[in-house]
């Protein structure tokens, strides 16, 4: 079996060349592969004296196929309580088996991965949606996910040429700030909003950090981090105003916290939604003047099968 390491993966996941290849796939919809919906498990954390009071790890199984381009197996241990060891939260593999016989023949770096293929389909979405003259883009978290997204979104918008980043701790943010020549680091989460032309947020935040009254018209809102209900990054009034945009509707309708609890406060009806990046990639979108896009992302087994497939063939 080949081993496929995080730097290796990462070079053969280029932006935008993974972003073009996952609009060609969600163009295809289930003629590109099968992918159903992830199994998705919670998992106690183990008892700490350390770590009181931790939230539970999340264990997510996605498997996807296509008859003449084999399987591929994703495995994910979300640890929130990762961050205290100064670790990565998304700890994951990829196993990939050949078409013909079944074999396991290639073992992917699941987190570098995870990062690209979820940066790309941000990215993907922001090229529908973003306004096309965007210039200030604001990264709302400091994990791993906020450079990829950095990255993936200037690829798509090269009008960028400003990005501020906002973490709860502001050695992190100044940290993140530093990879990207230009950017800068922000205390004032308000103020940052209301200049930014597109929001990425990128957290594992179960309350909301972006307020609908801090966004300006004409805005692009990212939301990648809040994959279960009773995690959110917006609050309900931005959603109201927003035109809502989704990866699947399935992992939507289950798992995309923002969505799910504004619905529940009377701020949004799902039924609302208006596209998914199957639709999107088909049919594309004309932003109404002054609008407000939201794009909600809780990943689809189809961006890991397509970013699996990349490294495999190229590797």
């Amino acid at each position: 079996m080949r081993v496929i390491d995080g730097p290796t993966t990462a070079t053969l996941l280029p932006y935008p060349a993974l972003i073009n290849a996952l609009d060609e796939a969600f163009a295809k919809g289930d003629a590109a592969a099968t992918a159903p919906h992830r199994l998705h498990y919670s998992v106690p954390e183990p008892a700490s004296e350390d770590q009181p009071n931790q939230a539970d790890r999340t264990l997510l199984i996605m498997p996807s196929w296509a008859q003449d381009a084999g399987v591929v197996v994703k495995l994910v241990n979300v640890v929130p309580s990762n961050s205290a060891r100064s670790l990565a939260a998304i700890q994951a593999q990829v196993l990939v088996a050949d078409a013909q016989t079944g074999s396991w023949s290639t073992l992917i770096d699941g987190a570098t991965l995870t990062a690209r293929r979820t940066a790309a389909a941000s990215a993907l979405a922001a090229r529908y949606l973003a306004p096309v003259d965007a210039q200030t883009l604001l990264v709302v978290g400091t994990g791993r996910l906020s450079l990829e997204l950095v990255q993936a979104h200037m690829s798509v918008r090269p009008s960028i040429n400003r990005v501020l980043i906002w973490g709860r701790d502001p050695a992190k943010a100044a940290a993140i700030a530093s990879e990207v020549e230009g950017a800068k680091a922000v205390s004032d989460l308000q103020q940052a909003c209301s200049q930014a032309d597109v929001i990425s947020c990128c957290t594992l935040s179960n309350q909301a950090l972006v307020k609908g009254a801090w966004v300006k018209a004409n805005t692009h809102i990212d939301l990648v981090g809040a994959y279960r209900p009773d995690l959110r990054e917006t609050d309900g009034a931005l959603v109201a105003k927003s035109q809502v945009f989704v990866d699947p509707y399935a992992g939507a309708n289950g798992e995309a916290g923002d969505l799910l609890q504004a619905v529940q406060e009377g701020h949004f009806d799902m039924a609302n939604i208006r596209a998914d990046l199957h639709q999107l990639s088909q049919q594309g979108y004309v932003r109404p003047d002054n609008s407000i896009s939201l794009f909600k992302s809780v990943g689809a087994s189809i961006e890991d099968f397509v970013a699996a497939r990349m490294v495999a063939s190229a590797a």
